[in-house]
């Protein structure tokens, strides 16, 4: 799986040389460069390509709803998933200005019908209530997770070169605090956010089951399939996928909020090599995230105070690399300029 690391290091090695020759000072386009050279590592390539790009956007209904932690109800899931398939939803519309395809996937919808422009791979109609009994089987969390692996798959041999992360489910702010909480060890109150809009008393009762369900399943001792089995949902499973599918077909892949990130964090622990495959976007809104990404070694790019989801944060970044690639590629010497280079001490 992925690249072998010495070769990873080395044209790692050789981007961040070359970025040295553009008549600039010296790291001066900040965690850019970095993000460059992880690219070209991934990619095995001193000159990066990111010109064919795509949104994996994994929707599902989560079971947890049902305990009154969300402002808004399931139904909503399925209406931003059509949305999607016409094109029209918020990620679609951002999409469009930057040439990226938008592919929204149905791994567990609530419902029967089948959405037009929604993959269909659904799993089942939304996992269980996690504040009852485990939110997915193993057999299905495992089906979720090839689901992911094997969209890149597909991706790669249509010729994407990056790819990008969202998510579609009501309650996977719940879901996706519950298990970072578990495999951080640390208490619901240290991270729980208002999702799309909590009230006080709706932000105490999400804080509530979250810690409970921990309790529940001794989750602080479970290992992370296990942590993802019972308290997550099948969007994240599917995102772990991705993740993985990006370390096994060689692309990079773009964090987005929350939910991707979490799905990041139990990747990284089943599999730690996959972090050299991640790319990080915004620093989101809720507070798990800058834990998150201090755990797998990430920094945001973007700090706005995002929280929409759908793979919004993960778009951005495009017409942003798009930018500094064109500086990279195009390089201006230092000789083009009649300026001394800069020099490492």
């Amino acid at each position: 799986m992925s690249v072998r690391k010495e070769n990873y290091s080395r044209f790692r090695d050789d981007i961040k040389k070359r970025w040295d020759l553009v008549a600039k000072p010296l790291d001066s386009l900040g965690e850019f460069e970095n993000i460059t050279a992880k690219i070209g590592a991934i990619q095995g390539t001193v000159i990066p390509k990111i010109d064919k790009r795509a949104i994996i956007v994994m929707c599902a209904d989560n079971g947890v709803v049902d305990e009154g932690i969300s402002q808004s109800g399931r139904e909503v899931t399925l209406a931003v998933a059509k949305s999607m398939g016409k094109g029209k939803s918020s990620v679609c519309k951002m999409a469009d200005v930057c040439g990226a395809d938008v592919i929204p996937i149905d791994v567990g919808i609530d419902c029967d019908e089948a959405i037009e422009g929604v993959i269909n791979k659904k799993i089942r109609r939304g996992t269980r209530n996690f504040a009852i009994t485990p939110a997915m089987e193993m057999e299905e969390m495992y089906k979720a997770i090839r689901v992911g692996i094997d969209i890149v798959g597909d991706c790669k041999k249509k010729g994407y070169t990056i790819l990008g992360t969202g998510e579609m489910g009501i309650g996977n702010t719940t879901t996706s605090t519950c298990v970072a909480a578990a495999l951080l060890q640390i208490k619901a109150k240290e991270i729980v956010g208002r999702g799309a809009g909590l009230s006080d008393e709706g932000l105490m009762k999400k804080e509530k089951i979250i810690d409970e369900t921990i309790m529940k399943y001794n989750l602080y001792e479970a290992d992370p399939i296990n942590v993802l089995a019972h308290a997550g949902g099948f969007d994240i499973a599917a995102l772990v996928g991705v993740i993985i599918g990006g370390a096994i077909h060689r692309i990079p892949i773009v964090l987005d909020g929350i939910i991707t990130a979490v799905a990041a964090l139990v990747a990284v622990r089943i599999l730690p090599q996959t972090a050299n495959y991640i790319i990080p976007s915004h620093l989101g809104k809720e507070p798990s995230m800058r834990k998150i990404y201090e755990e797998i070694g990430l920094n945001g790019i973007i700090h706005a105070n995002l929280a929409l989801g759908e793979g919004t944060g993960a778009v951005m970044m495009f017409p942003l690399l798009d930018m500094i690639m064109n500086v990279y590629k195009d390089q201006t010497t230092f000789d083009e300029i009649e300026v001394e280079q800069y020099r490492r001490f």
